[in-house]
């Protein structure tokens, strides 16, 4: 189980410490793409409909305005977290596959029961994934899918999701998928298979703040 536990982790850890969005333009060669990998894009109108999913689900969460407020203010990254997941997702899936590991829907639903047992059943177990990981109810099962991907490829290679071996995998996945960000979601960084803020300190932000008041 300890191991389950830190397997769960790995979103939260590996999702770089963000600093505010910028008004830079997006990508001429791949215009309306947040992200392209492995040659997919992922859409601008993608990403802010998985944004939408959380807040919808973190809206239905509180009561009142007031307790929400609270809540986008301290989920201000949440577009740029989003989007790591969103590529993140895909390396570890190509991580896993160039590993020959697979995960099936027997073994999700092993996971999604224990992790249910030890929250408290399904309701809590939803409530603290939108917590702590910004995962709304319906994506919970792909994310735990994830999660599976992760600690079985960790398996494989004989090590753990903290170790060097593990993420040399990732970034191994990264190189292969050629992923490129929209510069105003910021960089990949392929070595750590993680979202990278711009460095333009020139450039004024303000960005954060319209993105958080039309969420």
């Amino acid at each position: 189980m300890h191991r389950r536990r830190r397997t769960a982790l790995l979103l939260s850890a590996a999702i770089a410490a963000a600093a505010p969005l910028l008004t830079a333009c997006g990508n001429d060669a791949h215009p309306g793409a947040a992200a392209v990998v492995g040659g997919q894009r992922i859409s601008v109108s993608q990403l802010e409909a998985r944004v939408d999913e959380v807040r919808a689900a973190q809206r239905a969460a509180v009561r009142g305005d007031a307790q929400y407020q609270q809540v986008i203010a301290r989920t201000g990254t949440l577009t740029r977290d989003t989007l790591h997941t969103m590529v993140l997702d895909r390396v570890l899936h190509q991580a896993a596959q160039d590993a020959g590991v697979s995960v099936t829907r027997r073994e999700i639903q092993r996971m999604r029961s224990g992790l249910e047992q030890q929250a408290g059943g399904a309701k809590a177990l939803q409530a603290a994934w939108l917590q702590r990981y910004g995962i709304p109810p319906q994506r919970l099962e792909e994310n735990l899918r994830l999660q599976l991907e992760a600690q079985k490829l960790a398996e494989k290679l004989g090590t753990d999701t903290s170790r060097p071996d593990f993420w040399k995998a990732l970034s191994k996945a990264s190189a292969k998928l050629d992923v490129e960000l929209n510069p105003r979601y910021g960089t990949w960084d392929v070595e750590k298979s993680s979202r990278a803020d711009a460095r333009t300190p020139w450039v004024k932000d303000v960005s954060a703040a319209q993105a958080e008041r039309t969420a």
